[in-house]
């Protein structure tokens, strides 16, 4: 089935589909689940965020991962989803299929939004950093939290749809248009973003 792609916006960084290669990095949100495989329903989100992951190494780009790593008994979220993600658990590690290499970052969170009170901008910004090509899940959860931070902090976001994914609330749809309306996300697909680190 093809990915949901919305109209894109009039805007300078939407009617284009160049990006400045030397200034990108991927961004892996919450594809989570270490030697345990992912979450049953996610596996074609994170077969196709694996594909990006391993182009974007072989053409030199950086991988952030941004990684749930919730206190027992101390973040506020557990007490909305239940237990997830507990730091130090393999269920807080990324997907054993992504290979974490040394050159990439991990970068533990205990909110949504992946700039949220972490290293993240900061790494972002020593590596030369302005724009994002962003993957993972939940679309309407913590992809969308971090594209707000992402968006606040100016950088630029590209989101290959087939490589988010909806399973807690609200739709893969909705989550898209709404990046595309209020982050100015470029909303695009899998292929065409490999098409772009060959």
């Amino acid at each position: 089935m093809m990915a949901y792609i919305p109209v894109a916006q009039n805007t300078p960084w939407q009617q284009t589909d160049e990006f400045d290669i030397s200034k990108t990095a991927v961004l892996v949100i919450d594809v989570l689940g270490g030697e345990g495989g992912a979450t049953p329903g996610l596996e074609d989100m994170a077969s196709n965020s694996v594909k990006i992951v391993k182009a974007a190494r072989a053409k030199g780009l950086p991988v952030v991962f941004s990684c749930d790593a919730h206190i027992p008994g101390l973040d506020k979220e557990l007490e909305l989803w239940g237990e997830h993600g507990i730091v130090g658990s393999d269920a807080a590690q990324p997907l054993a299929d992504f290979d974490v290499q040394e050159s990439d970052f991990v970068i533990s969170k205990r909110r949504y939004d992946g700039f949220y009170q972490t290293d993240l901008d900061l790494t972002l910004r020593e590596l030369g950093v302005d724009t994002l090509i962003a993957v993972g899940c939940d679309t309407n959860i913590c992809v969308l939290q971090t594209l707000a931070g992402a968006y606040f902090r100016g950088y630029k976001t590209i989101v290959p749809a087939d490589a988010t994914a909806t399973f807690l609330v609200g739709t893969q749809e909705g989550g898209l248009e709404y990046f595309t309306r209020c982050y100015d996300s470029r909303v695009t697909t899998t292929e065409s973003v490999l098409e772009k680190l060959q």
